[in-house]
């Protein structure tokens, strides 16, 4: 692993890694804010997953997360969100690089590199928890717009490695809107059925579940209606049982400005699960 800067923040240190992965086939970079308590043990670890077209770097240097982060004694993870020069002569930005929709592709070209969900679960894991004085048994997902949908999938279909699940502006049913429809017919093929496994309503349908899901979700939000559905995601929940808070915010957008002004209360929720 290749520190590419570190920089003290907040009395913790922010940093930017790239390593050579085996899942995607390519280098990947990925942010790690570790607070000072790390001093005095492992840490509980909150994995923020970004949105189309971000890298590794928005959330870190948008969200005002550290502060925050460091007054709770947590670890930040922040992967970027697709591989990076595969040399697929398709990708562009709102299919391909910058987009890697947290799933494990199967049609090609897509299937040589495109296996975000593998490399989220797997390879990375696997990689901060021996770089990073992370107490793997404390572990929480967040994320924004398509990462939010990654964190709501993720964290459902792996709830003995997450133990804590929220989200800023999810894609709550990719099956069902044209953002979604996009990317899973390119990764995944026409088959529905395997659409259903990267789908937070279809998995809360179909058993998955988790303690309470914390979602932020502004109703001001441009993408609202057609492309992130929350009503889809409170009616699955009301219905199965699983608990979740939907909080609407008036007025807010789906800006990093939105984020920046709900992170702490994320972070908290994350904190106090991970106890």
């Amino acid at each position: 692993m290749e520190v590419v800067s570190e920089h003290r923040c907040f009395g913790g240190v922010q940093g930017i890694y790239r390593h050579q992965s085996r899942h995607t086939r390519t280098p990947m970079q990925f942010s790690v804010f570790v607070s000072s308590s790390a001093g005095r043990g492992k840490l509980p670890v909150l994995w923020f997953l970004s949105g189309l077209t971000c890298t590794e770097e928005n959330f870190t240097v948008k969200s005002g997360a550290q502060k925050f982060a460091e007054e709770h004694g947590m670890i930040i993870v922040a992967p970027d969100t697709s591989p990076r020069g595969a040399g697929i002569e398709s990708e562009d930005d709102d299919f391909g690089s910058g987009a890697g929709f947290y799933v494990d592709a199967t049609q090609a070209p897509w299937s040589d590199h495109y296996r975000m969900y593998s490399y989220i679960t797997e390879e990375l894991q696997y990689t901060v928890c021996e770089r990073f004085p992370v107490d793997s048994s404390r572990q929480g997902i967040t994320g924004h717009s398509m990462g939010g949908h990654g964190a709501l999938t993720i964290g459902l279909r792996n709830p003995q490695l997450f133990r804590s699940i929220s989200a800023f502006s999810p894609i709550c049913s990719p099956t069902r809107c044209p953002w979604g429809q996009k990317a899973l017919s390119g990764y995944l093929g026409d088959d529905s059925s395997a659409w259903a496994q990267y789908d937070a309503v279809e998995l809360i349908g179909n058993g998955h579940r988790s303690g309470k899901i914390l979602v932020d979700q502004g109703d001001a939000d441009n993408f609202l209606t057609d492309q992130l559905k929350p009503e889809l995601l409170s009616s699955i929940c009301n219905d199965n049982g699983q608990p979740l808070e939907l909080r609407m915010q008036p007025g807010y957008d789906h800006s990093y400005y939105f984020i920046s002004s709900f992170i702490a209360d994320h972070i908290a929720f994350h904190a106090s699960n991970l106890k």
